[in-house]
C-alpha cells in the first residue's frame, strides 16, 4: 500500500477579535520531531498573555517560517508540518498514521540530547487533563518531547503499562485547576488516607485574600550574565508590556488620589456567618471582595462617569460595567474581566473571581479574558497592605484599592467601641473626574458598604 507526504501550512491563528499580531516566544517542537493533534507546538505572545498554539493535525514537524522573538500578523505562515496519507482504506491510514506518529516520537527521544531536561515541568493541557482524571503523579513519567517534556502519548502509554492506577500523589502544573472539593469524585482508600485528604482541603482552602488562595509558586527567573556582587534577570515580554503601560498611564493621565475610611464589622459578622455553608455549597471562597465589587457596582451606577475612558475631543461612558480584577503573581500582574458584573449578585461574583484568579495562576487566560474592562479594583489588602496609591489600568478613568480590614478604637456617638476598619483608596484621571464626583463616589461605596447586614442575601 502507498502513501503520500504532504506538508501542511500552520498559520498564526486570531486569538481574540481585536488581535492583528502576536510573537513567537518559544518553539516547542524541532523539525523532525513528531507531532500530534491538539500538541502544543510553540508559544506566543501578545500584549494581554501568553498561549500555547496546538497543532491541528498529527505529523512530523517541517521548516519552521518564524524566529523565536518575531511578530506575526494574524493569517501568517509559522511553519509547515508534514502528514503522511494512505490510498487504501479510512481504517489502514488511521493505522498507519498510529505507526509513524509513534516511530516519529521514538526517533526523536533517541535522537535528542537524553540530559536535556528544560522542558520536564512544563506540562499542556491536554496532559494536565489527563493526568488529573487519572489522578497521576506526571514526575513519575519520562516525557520524550523536546527537552523532556512529556506528551499526550506518554501518559496513554503509562496508564496502558500500568493498567490505569491513579497515583494520587498530584503535580505541580495542574494544583490550580483541580475542581471543587463538592464536584470531586471520592477517592477511594487505598489511593488516600483521610490524613491526606485533610492536608490537600486545607491546602486548597488556604486564603486570605484573591492573591493568597493557594500556595504561591516559585517564579521562573532567567539568569543572565552578572559576578559575584551582582546578576541580571531577563526582561520577559509580559513584563515589558507592563513597563509599557504602566509609563504610559503615569506619562499621560494626571492621577489624582484619595482615601476613605470604612466600617466593615457588619460585614465581617455577615461573612463569618455565610462562608462555610457558602464554601459547602459553592465550592469557592466567600470573600469580602465579591461583597466590595458589588458595592462599587451599585456606586457606578449612580455615578456613571466613573465608567469612563478619555478619547481627546470627548469622553466616552461605558454603558456595560466590567471590572477588571488585578490578580498578582510572583513575575507579573494581570487584570482579567469580570464581563457585565452589574448583572451578578454576590454569588456569582465570588464565582467570577475564584476562576479568573485560579486561571491566571494556571496560565489559562484567553486573550478575550483579558479585554474590555472599564474600571479596576485591587485587594491589596489581601498582603496586609493598608494604604496603597495604585496607578490606574490604562485606557480607564480610575482604579479602587481594598486595603486590610484591621480592628480600630472608633468613636461612636461619643463612645468608644472596637469595629472592624478597612480604607479603600482611589487614584482618578484629573482630566475626566474631579474631587467632588469622586468624593461622591467614594462616600456611596462607604454607604454600600457599610449597609451589610446579618439578612444581606447572596443569591
Amino acid at each position: 500500500m502507498s502513501s503520500k507526504k504532504t506538508l501542511q501550512d500552520v498559520v498564526m491563528p486570531q486569538l481574540a477579535e481585536s488581535l492583528v499580531s502576536a510573537t513567537i516566544g518559544k518553539w516547542l517542537k524541532k523539525p523532525g520531531d513528531s507531532v500530534e493533534q491538539y500538541e502544543p507546538i510553540c508559544e506566543v505572545i501578545t500584549d494581554k498573555v501568553n498561549a500555547e498554539i496546538p497543532s491541528t493535525l498529527d505529523g512530523v514537524m517541517g521548516e519552521l517560517l518564524a524566529e523565536e522573538g518575531q511578530e506575526i500578523e494574524v493569517g501568517a505562515v509559522i511553519c509547515r508540518i508534514e502528514t503522511t496519507s494512505s490510498e487504501g482504506a479510512d481504517a489502514a491510514v488511521s493505522s498507519s498514521a498510529a505507526s509513524t506518529a509513534t516511530a516519529g516520537e521514538s526517533a526523536a527521544a533517541a535522537g535528542g540530547a537524553p540530559g536535556d531536561q528544560t522542558q520536564r515541568s512544563r506540562y499542556s493541557p491536554a496532559v494536565q487533563t489527563l493526568a488529573q482524571e487519572h489522578g497521576l503523579d506526571l514526575t513519575a513519567i519520562t516525557g520524550s518531547g523536546l527537552g523532556g517534556r512529556i506528551t499526550r502519548k506518554d501518559v496513554l502509554n503509562y496508564l496502558e503499562s500500568n493498567k490505569g492506577a491513579a497515583v494520587q500523589k498530584g503535580y505541580p502544573a495542574a494544583s490550580p485547576a483541580q475542581p471543587s472539593p463538592v464536584s470531586q469524585p471520592v477517592p477511594t482508600a487505598a489511593s488516600s488516607t483521610p490524613d491526606d485528604l485533610s492536608r490537600a482541603a486545607a491546602e486548597r482552602v488556604r486564603n486570605s485574600g484573591l492573591h493568597l488562595s493557594e500556595t504561591p509558586k516559585i517564579p521562573t527567573i532567567e539568569v543572565e550574565g552578572g559576578d559575584l556582587s551582582e546578576y541580571f534577570i531577563d526582561v520577559t515580554p509580559i513584563r515589558n508590556t507592563i513597563a509599557t503601560r504602566m509609563r504610559q498611564s503615569v506619562s499621560e493621565i494626571p492621577h489624582g488620589w484619595m482615601m476613605i475610611e470604612v466600617d466593615v464589622t457588619n460585614l465581617v459578622q455577615l461573612r463569618n456567618k455565610l462562608k462555610d455553608e457558602f464554601r459547602q455549597r459553592e465550592g469557592v471562597n466567600l470573600t469580602y471582595l465579591a461583597f466590595l465589587l458589588k458595592a462599587v457596582v451599585g456606586a457606578i451606577k449612580d455615578y456613571p462617569i466613573m465608567n469612563s475612558v478619555w478619547a481627546v475631543d470627548k469622553i466616552i461612558v461605558k454603558r456595560d460595567i466590567n471590572i477588571s480584577l488585578a490578580v498578582g503573581t510572583e513575575d507579573s500582574v494581570m487584570t482579567p474581566v469580570i464581563k457585565k458584573a452589574d448583572q451578578k449578585n454576590i454569588a456569582g461574583l465570588a464565582r467570577e473571581i475564584e476562576d479568573l484568579a485560579t486561571r491566571v495562576r494556571a496560565g489559562k487566560l484567553k486573550l478575550d479574558d483579558m479585554q474590555g474592562g472599564t474600571f479596576t479594583v485591587n485587594n491589596t489588602g489581601s498582603f496586609g497592605s493598608i494604604l496603597t496609591q495604585p496607578i490606574i489600568n490604562y485606557p480607564q478613568a480610575a482604579i479602587l484599592t481594598f486595603e486590610s480590614i484591621v480592628k480600630k478604637p472608633v468613636v461612636i456617638n461619643d463612645m468608644i467601641a472596637v469595629r472592624s476598619m478597612a480604607n479603600l483608596c482611589l487614584s482618578l484621571d484629573h482630566r475626566i473626574l474631579d474631587g467632588v464626583i469622586c468624593g461622591r463616589f467614594m462616600q456611596r461605596v462607604k454607604d454600600n458598604m457599610e449597609s451589610y447586614s446579618l439578612d444581606t442575601q447572596v443569591y
